[in-house]
């Protein structure tokens, strides 16, 4: 019997994901398929009750639902609770499995696509929302020298770094205009990208050799693209960390890791 998995989200006609998932599937032999599920904003929680009665698998999860995704399931991966958010569900033996498959999606287009070691390297994290929360762990697993995460409010930076503290790495809270010096890899995290904003930083993070990389994807590069290019970064766009992320999630279901490259051919030849 054909097993059944969508991306809920609001909206949802956007989301590449029903575009990576059959490639997945038609490359590891899985009979499934990949749908998308408009959910009410109000209905979240209803909507993924609705799915596992008509026998779905499994989902991911997309904006402006993945906190409540995590308080939805009835157990948390690591990740996921580390997180505070969760993008993928397992539906299985009675149980919402919450997990979050973002991180570790960033890391293996980082390390993998990009060819760029974390590894004894300077992290610069824009943003301290729920996209810079979820990067955080598999980051700190790549063992950097050090992850300097900016944001506007201080506060909710220095928050985060506590929260994380406790890892090993040394993790340091700034706001964008009191960034120290220069770094290895920059990541945008904020969602400034979907305005066509800049975050507020000087020319200097970008060290010599830096990579860029923003977590928003689109036909164009972004604003945070441009300007890190025109200082000397070679720059990345999400689509990888999509793909990635994706072949995370599909592993988790299926037992089976895909290759990505054929899907990043597909989707940006």
């Amino acid at each position: 019997m054909t097993d059944k998995y969508c991306v809920i989200g609001n909206p949802i006609a956007h989301s590449k994901s029903p575009e990576i998932h059959p490639v997945y599937a038609a490359q590891t032999g899985q009979d499934l398929v990949y749908e998308r599920c408009l959910a009410p904003l109000d209905g979240f929680e209803a909507t993924v009750h609705r799915l596992v009665e008509e026998g779905y698998r499994g989902a991911n999860v997309t904006l402006p639902f993945k906190i409540e995704a995590a308080r939805v399931c009835t157990r948390l991966e690591e990740r996921a609770r580390a997180a505070g958010a969760v993008n993928t569900l397992v539906f299985a033996h009675g149980e919402i499995v919450g997990d979050n498959t973002d991180g570790p999606g960033l890391v293996a287009d980082i390390t993998r696509n990009a060819g760029v070691a974390i590894k004894g390297k300077r992290v610069l994290l824009l943003g301290a929302g729920g996209a810079a929360r979820g990067a955080l762990l598999p980051l700190i697993g790549q063992g950097p020298r050090e992850i300097v995460i900016a944001n506007r409010t201080v506060a909710t930076a220095e928050a985060l770094a506590r929260d994380f503290s406790r890892h090993g790495v040394p993790i340091k809270a700034s706001g964008f205009a009191q960034i120290d010096g220069s770094f290895d890899i920059i990541i945008n995290a904020t969602s400034s990208s979907i305005a066509g904003d800049l975050p507020p930083v000087a020319p200097t993070v970008f060290g010599p050799g830096a990579l860029a990389l923003d977590m928003m994807y689109g036909n164009q590069a972004t604003v945070f693209m441009d300007f890190a290019s025109r200082h000397g970064a070679t720059v990345r766009d999400g689509l990888g960390m999509l793909v990635e992320q994706a072949a995370e999630a599909f592993a988790i279901w299926r037992g089976v890791r895909p290759e990505t490259g054929d899907v990043m051919k597909k989707m940006r030849p």
